[in-house]
């Protein structure tokens, strides 16, 4: 209509501002997707790695190790077994009195006979101690035995002299010498003869395979003399190298140090007969007594016979 006036077009004015709201959002999602995206020099240290590793980062806070995984522990080595195994010998049909045990030297186990812990006489398997009670009593003393000395402890221990043998038990102080061996090698079931004697010495099987552990360990010569004494006792001679030793190959024989008694009782009319011997992971001693009129041969083979029949089969 002529003359009518049209009303002003009012403008927007929150165009500006909602434009400026959607650029802003825009940018944000922008920036969010380059801190996301693997590689992107705005991509947070703190994000997830793919590797799986942890971020190196300080709270101020103390870790919580126990929350941590445990390291898996590196298996024990398992220990190859003895070369002996504990089993019923009445199928030797042995006539008298045995018995026998075995002393693992790594572990301090012990295996044996039901009746491992009685006693016999030991005869001149007790040489063996007297010796090395001697040797380590004069370095103690700070002396060193003299080249004659050593020559008569050789025959002592190789050919079991028991003239020189009774010299080396008087040098020691005789009875307080087997007590020493009691308490230094931590024997339970032995004791010293009644009269006083070496050759009476009461020692079990078990208390024998222990003596031989305290030859071995060095607590029995000390360190300065128990190679020696060991090199002797692989060196022992006809007649009394026989038993236990005698029952594995030929080859291995030489590294295995003994010590043997035999001896005809005649007040109770037996004959006793003991071995001792060390190995490189073991010790062991065999007993036997059994009527006097079954002769020497008679005990010495069967203290081979029980070893054998002890002895794992060959691989």
């Amino acid at each position: 209509m002529a003359g009518t006036r049209r009303a002003p077009r009012r403008r927007n004015r929150n165009s500006p501002l909602l434009f400026v709201a959607v650029v802003i959002t825009l940018v944000g999602v922008a920036l969010v997707s380059l801190r996301l995206m693997p590689g992107s020099p705005l991509a947070t240290a703190a994000a997830p790695s793919w590797s799986g590793s942890t971020p190196d980062r300080s709270t101020g806070a103390p870790t919580n190790r126990s929350s941590r995984p445990s390291p898996t522990p590196s298996p024990t080595p398992s220990l190859e077994p003895l070369p002996f195994q504990a089993r019923s010998l009445a199928s030797l049909g042995i006539k008298g009195w045995y018995s026998w045990s075995v002393l693992d030297t790594r572990t301090g186990a012990i295996i044996g006979s039901k009746n491992m812990a009685q006693t016999s006489t030991t005869a001149s398997m007790i040489k063996s101690w007297i010796v090395a009670d001697y040797l380590r009593r004069t370095a103690e003393q700070g002396k060193t035995p003299s080249d004659a000395r050593l020559a008569d402890a050789r025959l002592v221990i190789r050919d079991s002299d028991n003239t020189r043998a009774e010299q080396f038990y008087n040098l020691v102080g005789r009875s307080p010498s087997i007590k020493r061996l009691i308490s230094t090698c931590g024997l339970t079931d032995s004791k010293p003869a009644a009269d006083g004697g070496w050759s009476r010495t009461n020692l079990s099987p078990r208390d024998t395979a222990r003596m031989g552990l305290c030859i071995s360990d060095g607590r029995a010569a000390g360190p300065k003399w128990t190679k020696w004494l060991l090199n002797e006792m692989r060196q022992v001679n006809a007649p009394g190298d026989f038993g236990i030793r005698k029952a594995f190959p030929a080859a291995e024989r030489k590294t295995i140090a003994i010590k043997n008694g035999w001896i005809d009782r005649q007040r109770e009319q037996e004959i006793h007969i003991n071995c001792l011997a060390i190995g490189d992971t073991w010790t062991m001693g065999v007993m036997v007594r059994y009527p006097i009129g079954l002769g020497y041969d008679y005990g010495m083979q069967n203290c081979q016979r029980i070893t054998k029949a002890l002895l794992r089969p060959a691989v």
